[in-house]
């Protein structure tokens, strides 16, 4: 009865960490470019009382063993960066990646250097493309004052307009990497290159497998709130069902105990 306890404990905690993952995605459903989680889980290890083909006598042979199971846990939880739907915008200094890749961001405090889907870009005292929180794009593209407006390119080419005509004046690159989902959040819709992911791969917009630049819009959040209230309703039974099975086994104990007297 006791394991029965700490399995089900360990079901109550697995399933409040998918309760907060789809918390989250829901808190952020109107966060442009915002990819939602991803909750793996896994069994946990076995107890062996008797192993798969174990000798019953001078002849016989057991076809199958005896093992008890002691849970779950979660075994991963990472981002699922498929393509959020296209929200038109008609800033000219909102971008969005039509496809795979990541745009290059370099904080303002540390220096580090970031990845972001998020395009929603305005013009700093430099005039330099940066986001709200001032981290700036990289490479940098500077528009000059005399600038009346700027066209970028699919292949992220930037065209400064002027009165003296069409200049280019920067060029988006995209970053891939090998393994997306091993990329690590870090907040603000920013991810940091981990072992897991590999080293980032700078691309021209449109190469290597990347997505073209499309300037006027942004990339809306992934999260789907109606699949999210559906997976929400099965983590909440989920999680009834194991303080049912823990009530049961207490109850259980508790009748035990007064035999026992």
């Amino acid at each position: 009865m006791l394991k029965a306890l700490t399995t089900s404990a360990t079901g109550l905690e697995a399933q409040q960490a998918n309760i907060d993952r789809i918390a989250n995605d829901l808190a952020n459903v109107n966060t442009d470019g915002y990819k939602k989680g991803v909750t793996e889980f896994h069994d946990l290890m076995y107890e062996n009382i008797k192993d798969p083909g174990a000798r019953q006598g001078a002849t016989t042979v057991s076809p199958v063993g005896v093992q008890k199971g002691m849970g779950v846990k979660v075994g991963a939880s990472h981002k699922n960066f498929e393509q959020g739907a296209t929200k038109i915008t008609n800033n000219p200094y909102d971008v969005m990646i039509e496809g795979k890749g990541f745009l290059q961001i370099k904080l303002p405090e540390s220096g580090e250097i970031v990845y972001t889907r998020t395009g929603n870009f305005k013009l700093d005292n430099s005039g330099r493309l940066s986001l709200s929180n001032g981290a700036v794009l990289e490479p940098q593209i500077v528009v000059p004052n005399e600038v009346q407006t700027i066209q970028i390119k699919p292949n992220g080419e930037v065209h400064a307009i002027t009165n003296e005509g069409d200049n280019v004046i920067g060029q988006f690159q995209v970053v891939n990497f090998t393994n997306a989902q091993g990329l690590s959040a870090i907040g603000n819709n920013f991810y940091k290159r981990s072992p897991a992911s590999g080293e980032a791969i700078q691309l021209v917009p449109g190469e290597g497998g990347t997505g073209n630049i499309m300037q006027g819009a942004l990339e809306a959040s992934n999260v789907n709130v109606a699949n999210s209230m559906i997976d929400m309703i099965g983590a909440q039974r989920a999680y009834e069902m194991n303080t049912r099975v823990m009530s049961v086994a207490d109850k259980m104990l508790e009748a035990t105990s007064n035999i026992v007297r």
